[in-house]
Order: C-alpha cells, then structure tokens, then sequence
C-alpha cells in the first residue's frame, strides 16, 4: 500500500507517522510519500518520519520528494495537508479583519474566506494529478477551510472525503471524563466543518445510552472551561458546541481578546521554529511532547482509521467526516458538504440518519452553507464583487460597509496568491 502526504513537510507529519507506526495492523502502509516544495523542511520531518518508524519496527519506505507528479504516481490515498501561503499568510488573516471589529481567525470568517480563495485552486490541481496518476485514489482533504474544499473536490468529481480532528477529540475527552474506553463513545456530531454541535454522547454504540445530561451535570464545568464558555450557556443549549461556535456565540468577546495578545499565527510560528530544530537532532525518534501544543491532537488516529476503511481495511464503520448531505439535513442542498458520522467503506462515505435538528442550529448552519456557496464561487471564478457577496453573507460580517472594506483588505494581503486579482 502506498500512501502520499501532501504537505509531508509540515511539523504536523511526525503526529501522523506514528499513528502510521502505531496503527499497522489497521492500515499495513507499504511506501510513505512525503512530498514538499520546502525541501529543507522535507529534509528534517522525512529524517524524523524515518527514525520513528524504526524505533517501532515498521517496515515502511520513506520517499521524500518535492515533484508532485512522482509523488502521487500509483499511490492508493493522497492525505491532503498544505497551508499555501505558509504561517505569513495565517498571520494576516487573523489580523486585518480586526480593523473592521471582525473575528480574525484562519478557518472562519474573513480569513477563513481568504483561505480558501487561496487554497482551493491549488488543491484542484493537485487533485487532477492525482486523477491522472491513478483515478481509483482516494484523496483525503485536512486542509482547511476543509467544508468548502471537500465541496470543491466533489463537485469537480474526485474520489474525496474532508476530515476534521474536532469530533475525535471531544471523544477522548468526554471518554477520560466518563473513565470509560474512547471506543465505547459515540457522538451524535451535526453540523458543517468547524460548526458542530454534540446533541448526545452515547455508550456502547451508536444506539447506546445517551449520557449527555450525566456528563454537564456532572463534568459541565470541564467541559465549559475547555470550551471557553459559560456553563450556564451550556445548560441552556442542552448540548456541547466545538469549540468554534465560541466565535460566533461570544464574537465581541473574542475581538477583544484578539486586539491585545499575539496571534496563533506568531505563537504557532515560534513553535514551528522550536519543532524544526528538535527534528533535525538525529537522536530524536520520537514526536516530541511540544508536538501536542501545535494542535491537531488525534489527528493521526482519525487518518488512519479513515485511510483503512476507503482501502477497505480495518477502519471503524462509522466514522465522523464530510461529506455529501445528500438530503441528511432536509433543511440543506443535497450538495451541501455536512460533518456527521458516516458509514464509511471502499464506495465512500454515506451519512447516517440524524435526529430532527434544532432550529436554534439548524438556521446557523443553513446561513454558513449559503456563505461556503458564496465562497466557493469566488474561489473558482474570482472577482472583487464574488468576494463581497460572500462576506456579506457571512454572519460574522453581515454588514455592507465592514463587507466592502474587507474584500479590499483581503486582496490587498492575497494578491500574490490570486490569479484574477
């Protein structure tokens, strides 16, 4: 089995190696694929990706390599993890919308939008090498916007599924505070990428008890604290919000916390430097604990299981990815991508059948997915009036004045990434 990491030479990649490592029985990878433009970076995680592997006695082949074509060539799954632009780009996008008392943040909202005007063309190209080299891979889209780039990678037909760390992890932390087995939780998880609402944590399995009211009552300030809001909020709503709705539940809140500290952005960068210099100590050969700090925490779990289940291995059944609504939620276009658990096999993903959903949710969801059509569209065409609708349409802009100065401000910063511009 070969598969091939696009963007192996980000400081996410030794996560991923030892879930690869970890997990063999479950996905038995026979040649790994690093492929990279930043070869210097390529250098140290490919030489990290190595030492890992052979501490824990994996037979795996490490190739490293920044041509793209070679990389994808005869490869089963292709994990799709780039940041075009690089942190610079992550740092302008959580800080220019600010000027206008927008969230500035990289996966929503105006930097969100951003994102995505930068990445989905790049991520189509690479999509139709991949469907040159072998039209049976899968691909496996980590990149984020990851909603509107799934959407754009279906719609242009290829064989895809999006991927998102936040379901796996409100798993391991609702099943360390139940002192039960991750395995043995199972989430009724609705929404789009980056807003998902848990409506029940259920026991044993997708039928089990639903231990959502035990685990606020008895864990709620937990849960709060993690999540960064008021448990009084959470006993209102009766469910658990991923942490990104705080952008839209506490928006004022979080603008003023964003205007006095650092970004992510330098906080992440610093850690990338720190993380850099450790992978190039040929004594390490194992992720170092600072790794957990740079997010994506289960990522590698939640990869692995999916790369099996479309290879037709060992992954779980039901797994939470995005994909196709597919009339899921009736109050969305089939053609809407929605996070939910699926069943997953070789023919894709299917969503399973979700409980009537709360207008309270229902309305919020039903208004980002006309902003990630909005989005989409002016990913693939361009244009500064494409751009202002979609801002327009975004709850977290909505008004035309902060709408029009912010498609200003976004192709002012993006202007070397956008071809029409």
């Amino acid at each position: 089995m070969k598969l091939t990491v696009v963007g192996g030479g980000s400081t996410y990649t030794p996560e991923l190696i030892d879930g690869f490592a970890r997990l063999r029985d479950t996905l038995p990878v026979e040649e790994l694929v690093l492929a990279d433009p930043a070869a210097d970076r390529l250098e140290l995680v490919g030489g990290l990706a190595r030492r890992i592997l052979a501490r824990q006695g994996h037979g795996a082949r490490v190739v490293t390599t920044s041509d793209l074509d070679a990389a994808v060539e005869g490869a089963d799954a292709v994990l799709l993890q780039l940041r075009v632009g690089g942190q610079a780009a992550r740092e302008q996008d959580e800080t220019w919308p600010l000027e206008c008392g927008c969230v500035g943040q990289e996966t929503t909202g105006a930097g969100g939008l951003a994102k995505a005007l930068r990445t989905v063309p790049v991520v189509l190209d690479i999509a139709e090498r991949v469907r040159r080299a072998n039209p049976d891979a899968w691909i496996i889209d980590f990149t984020n916007p990851v909603g509107i780039v799934t959407r754009a990678l279906l719609q242009a037909g290829h064989r895809a599924v999006g991927l998102c760390n936040v379901a796996i992890g409100l798993q391991r932390k609702f099943a360390a505070l139940l002192g039960v087995a991750p395995s043995d939780v199972h989430l009724d998880h609705v929404g789009l990428n980056h807003l998902t609402w848990e409506t029940g944590v259920r026991l044993g399995g997708p039928e089990g008890e639903d231990v959502l009211p035990r685990l606020l009552a008895e864990h709620g300030d937990a849960v709060a604290a993690d999540l960064r809001l008021p448990l009084p909020l959470l006993d209102r709503l009766g469910v658990v919000p991923s942490y990104y709705l705080r952008y839209y539940y506490a928006h004022d809140e979080v603008v003023g916390e964003l205007r006095t500290k650092p970004s992510r952005a330098a906080e992440v960068a610093a850690m990338e430097r720190e993380l850099l210099a450790m992978y190039g100590d040929p004594a390490l050969d194992e992720k170092p604990a600072l790794l957990a700090k740079r997010g994506g925490a289960y990522y590698s779990e939640a990869a692995v299981d999916l790369a099996a289940a479309l290879l037709g291995g060992a992954g779980s059944p039901h797994q939470v990815v995005n994909t196709y609504n597919r009339g899921t939620l009736p109050f969305l276009p089939d053609d809407a991508v929605i996070e939910v658990p699926a069943a997953v096999g070789a023919k894709g993903a299917a969503p399973l059948p979700v409980a009537t959903v709360d207008p309270l949710y229902a309305g919020l969801m039903a208004n980002v997915t006309a902003y990630e059509d909005l989005a989409l569209e002016a990913a693939l065409r361009g244009g500064r009036e494409r751009v202002f609708r979609a801002l327009l349409a975004h709850p977290l802009v909505g008004q035309y004045t902060y709408a029009d100065r912010l498609t200003d401000l976004l192709i002012a910063h993006n202007r070397e990434h956008l071809a029409w511009a």
